[in-house]
């Protein structure tokens, strides 16, 4: 379970203090599927970062699985993420360098497998999400959605339970923004916990849970039946 415990994020800008979220208390439990939406600046993006144990609150505490976060020394978290989080961005963060393939056996040489079944692993997840005809390709020579696809196959590579993705439809086109809706309801229905931050009304109806966020703050929560939008709801 992901839980915040009244977590505060304050930035400094030109010396002025600037509120990012504001005293959010919230639980995730294991296997939920959240969407997180509200306008520019509402504070979504740092509350998937904090969830992530990349942004340290201002106040409050952070805590998966009982176990806050933010106590631990930076080495300890960075483990912790490794083992237990995935995280896909709208940019992909993709190594322009490395083959799709490399590029999913990157978390698996860091996690120690050897060579052998870094390729394995590796060439089964794109082989899942379609691509696999395209090991031996770059970034520079895969379409925008091919890219998203690797880095979704990169987020299963370590398999972990939590899967935060921020804007993950954001640069794509409708049919392809579907595909990948479709694979982030296939992860949930394996067991996975999922946060979407998005911008896309048809992406948030995708989830059990929406989360509207204002000024930093939860301005609204709903249930919903996942992949059916419900009547009167909204990007609100």
């Amino acid at each position: 379970m992901l839980t915040l415990e009244a977590v505060s994020v304050t930035y400094n800008h030109r010396r002025q203090a600037v509120g990012a979220l504001a005293d959010v208390s919230l639980q995730i439990a294991d296997g939920d599927f959240v969407s997180v939406v509200g306008p520019s600046g509402s504070g979504k993006s740092t509350l998937l970062l904090t969830l992530g144990g990349m942004l340290s609150p201002s106040a409050g505490r952070v805590l998966l699985d009982g176990e806050s976060v933010y106590d631990l020394p930076s080495d300890q978290r960075a483990r912790l993420r490794r083992k237990k989080l995935g995280f896909v961005f709208q940019t992909f963060n993709l190594v322009p360098y490395l083959t799709a393939l490399e590029n999913v056996q990157a978390p698996l040489f860091l996690a120690g497998l050897g060579d052998r079944e870094q390729q394995e692993r590796a060439a089964a997840l794109l082989e899942r999400v379609g691509l696999g005809d395209r090991l031996d390709h770059k970034p520079s020579e895969l379409s925008v959605g091919q890219q998203q696809r690797v880095a979704l196959a990169r987020v299963l590579a370590n398999d972990p339970a939590i899967i935060l993705a921020d804007e993950p439809t954001g640069n794509l086109d409708p049919d392809t923004a579907q595909q990948v809706i479709v694979f982030l309801e296939e992860f949930s229905r394996e067991g996975r916990t999922l946060v979407m931050v998005t911008h896309d009304p048809q992406a948030a109806r995708r989830a059990k849970r929406k989360l509207s966020l204002r000024a930093g703050k939860i301005a609204s929560e709903e249930e919903q039946e996942a992949g059916e939008p419900r009547r009167g709801s909204s990007c609100g």
